[in-house]
């Protein structure tokens, strides 16, 4: 069973929140989502109880014990690339949703990079063949669909 670390917009903005709670669900059918609660509408309101330090403790203990991570990033978050940029240090496979739009673009840090897998989607059933078939190149989930460039970790910083 795969753990499966998503990453969304949550301070940076929540205008995504329903949609990161489909793509939970169905990311739920892969394996364990360790950040289930990211597509929770009361997130701010729970994590009110906690202090950022319990935060960011709880989070990356998650990191570090998940498989993989898949970040949603048409929502600008500076945690978000936090996550990413220590994912790609611990070598983890990582693949970014982005849904483009008129007045956003995705950062050079996360396109550019050939350490990450980028999939654009502009709806829903998009999103979940990108995941679909990304996911099927991890033990027990079939080969990987062809056409798609392979990830390979950059090395640990330092």
């Amino acid at each position: 069973m795969l753990n499966i670390y998503f990453a969304g917009a949550i301070r940076g903005g929540r205008e995504d929140g329903q949609l990161y709670g489909q793509l939970i669900s169905y990311l739920k059918t892969f394996g364990t989502v360790l950040t289930e609660h990211v597509g929770d509408d009361g997130l701010l309101l729970e994590e009110k109880s906690l202090t950022e330090a319990e935060i960011f403790r709880r989070d990356m203990q998650w990191l570090g014990a998940a498989d993989l991570v898949i970040a949603e990033v048409s929502t600008p978050s500076l945690g978000v690339g936090y996550e990413i940029g220590l994912a790609q240090t611990l070598g983890k496979p990582i693949l970014c949703l982005y849904r483009p739009g008129e007045k956003r673009r995705l950062s050079a840090m996360i396109a550019g990079n050939p350490a990450l897998r980028v999939g654009c989607y502009s709806h829903l059933a998009e999103a979940e063949r990108l995941l679909a078939g990304w996911l099927r190149q991890f033990p027990g989930k079939g080969p990987a669909l062809s056409g798609e460039r392979s990830i390979s970790p950059l090395p640990p910083f330092g």
